[in-house]
Formats: structure tokens, sequence, C-alpha cells
């Protein structure tokens, strides 16, 4: 995955899953418009506040800051069979601070050849929305006059389709992490369950009604492929 994927422009207030899919039906007055995310930008993080005991929408740097130079991001990912071991990602999956991002499509990277990376889109078939799992965390750097609240999208074994974009030159190994609607409120904390529990909501998706198209791009010249989750780039 390349770090990159859409939303609809009606879902930045979104905290239910039910309102996502009334917007995606139609029902957002009119501005109902796919909005794209890409790495460094801000993402709308759905997480549960406890103390006013509801769900709400935090805005977040997607990309944890990279040691030595906070303006470039490393990690991106976070596998979800360390999730909960890994120094970097143990503290915020630990501690509830779990979030979710509900996208439209989702980009996947195909390389050709070392240096040159196809895109494709992969949208999610008959379900208007679907929910990625994020971990966040926040730093505090020098440079700025407040935390820098930043996230991460989660990763699980790739499906059928994404490992049909494997090459020579790459496997097409991972995917985002997409939750179940039984499974926010474990994921985000609003009920008490054990770690091993938690874990359980990352689950590779099989059997859906996914459509992936190659994305065309106006010629230009050659620039460096950017990282995928088979190829990352502070993958962890």
């Amino acid at each position: 995955m390349c770090g990159k994927f859409t939303a609809m422009a009606s879902w930045s207030e979104v905290i239910d899953f039910a309102e996502a899919f009334s917007s995606a039906s139609g029902d957002d007055g009119g501005n109902d418009r796919p909005v794209g995310f890409r790495v460094m930008g801000d993402l709308p993080v759905i997480v549960y506040d406890r103390e006013a005991g509801k769900r709400r929408v935090v805005p977040m740097r997607w990309g944890y800051p990279r040691r030595g130079n906070w303006r470039s991001p490393d990690p991106i990912h976070a596998r979800s069979e360390t999730i909960d071991s890994k120094p970097t990602f143990a503290p915020s999956f630990q501690n509830a601070q779990r979030g979710i991002v509900l996208v439209k499509t989702f980009n996947e990277g195909k390389q050709t050849s070392p240096k040159v990376t196809e895109q494709h889109t992969i949208t999610l078939g008959d379900e208007p929305a679907g929910a990625i799992a994020f971990l966040f965390d926040e730093f505090s750097i020098a440079d700025l006059p407040s935390p820098l609240r930043a996230c991460v999208m989660v990763t699980v074994p790739a499906n059928a389709l994404i490992r049909t974009l494997s090459t020579e030159h790459a496997e097409a190994d991972r995917m985002p992490a997409f939750l179940a609607k039984d499974d926010w409120s474990t994921w985000l904390g609003e009920t008490d369950a054990p770690p091993e529990e938690i874990k359980t909501c990352l689950k590779t998706v099989e059997g859906v009604n996914w459509k992936m198209s190659k994305e065309e791009r106006v010629a230009s010249k050659t620039k460096r492929a950017k990282p995928t989750v088979s190829d990352p780039g502070g993958l962890l």
C-alpha cells in the first residue's frame, strides 16, 4: 500500500457507522465529494473520549515523527501481529490509543520493476464505507508549541485480491486492517477487553465484493517509487 486512500467530505464529523452508510448513499446535503488522504496529511480519526463518554473525530497527522527529523514520517504502518509487543506501538495499544478512519477506497502498489510502482485503486464493492484500524500517540517536539498528535495504520496479511499484485520484483503481502462494525467498541476501548481479544478484531477481510482497477496517470518523468506495505519505508 502506498499510503493513500479516499473518504467523503460528508463524513468529516461522522462518528457512527450508521451515519456513514447514510452519507455514502447521498443523504449529505450535497457535500458528498471524494477527499484524498496521503501520508503526512491530517486524517479524521474517530476516537473514544473517556471523559465525555462518547466518540469524537480528532485530526491527526498520518505518520509518526522520524527520529531526528519530525517533519519526516517513520513509521506509517504497524503490523497487527506485533502491535502489542513492539516498543513503538505497545503503549498506544495497551492504553486504548486506538482509532478508526472511514474510507471509500484505498490504494495498493504493484511493483513492475525495481524503480516503478503501478498504482491500483480498490473500491469496497457493496460497502459504502470501510473502517480501518489506527493507533495514535502524542509527541513533544521542540520546534512546535504543542505536542504533535500522529497516527499509524494497522496492517494485516493481504487477502487473495491484493496478493494478485505480487510480481517477480515484490510480494504484495500486506493490506489495511478493516474492522467489523461489531468490533468498533472493543477496538476503541469503550468496553474492557484483554489484549488478546482486542487483537482478534484485526482480521484479513476475504470473500468480499471489492473492485480493483489500475490508476491511470498522465505521463511524467519517472520518480522514485513510494513506500508500499510490502516494500515499506519505516514499516516495523
